[in-house]
């Protein structure tokens, strides 16, 4: 191993990394399995959605603030309307994270989603309409936190954006009233 090469090959967070792919890797191998080992949809059923709901709440609330800086939630407001909550970091920060953690974290988010596509198809072309409520638990899940992160991710490059306009009209109005100062 080559010591001179930049630290940005490695991921920067690898247990957080393992536990966003361990959660996502369970649900669906449990799902796949199950039909191996256990004759109850009911168990299926419930294992397989706490393992999607655990997942869920790995990448909501843990990796999803340490791989990519992002948060996200959801409110009812006095009026009952929902309203989208969004948190992240400084846009120093957020330009310090690592890139394959961030690549990591975006990648098997849409995966994941896939995978579930994929087996809700294969339920339905061997009509298993319970398998299917499965599916479709944990499908809902997986795209609740696609929706949420990309939300939060244009939240964050708007932030961003006018941040770096603010700076760069307060530094273009402080030179013109230095010049100002001058004459």
């Amino acid at each position: 191993m080559d010591l001179s090469q930049p630290a940005e090959e490695n991921y920067a967070n690898p247990r957080t990394c393992f536990f966003h792919v361990l959660f996502k890797a369970s649900a669906l191998a449990f799902y796949i399995l199950s039909a191996l080992f256990f004759d109850s949809f009911v168990i299926i059923f419930v294992i397989t959605v706490v393992l999607a709901a655990l997942d869920f709440w790995v990448v909501k609330n843990v990796s999803g603030r340490i791989l990519v800086g992002l948060r996200w939630w959801n409110e009812i407001d006095d009026q009952g309307e929902s309203v989208w909550k969004f948190e992240c970091l400084d846009h120093e920060s957020l330009a310090r994270l690592n890139k394959k953690d961030s690549w990591l974290f975006w990648w098997t988010l849409y995966i994941y989603a896939v995978a579930w596509i994929f087996l809700g198809i294969i339920s339905l072309i061997k009509f298993e309409p319970d398998y299917i409520l499965v599916v479709g638990v944990c499908l809902s899940l997986s795209i609740a936190n696609i929706i949420g992160f990309t939300k939060c991710g244009k939240d964050a490059k708007k932030q961003i954006q006018a941040f770096a306009s603010q700076t760069l009209a307060s530094h273009f109005s402080s030179r013109i009233q230095s010049a100002l100062s001058v004459v």
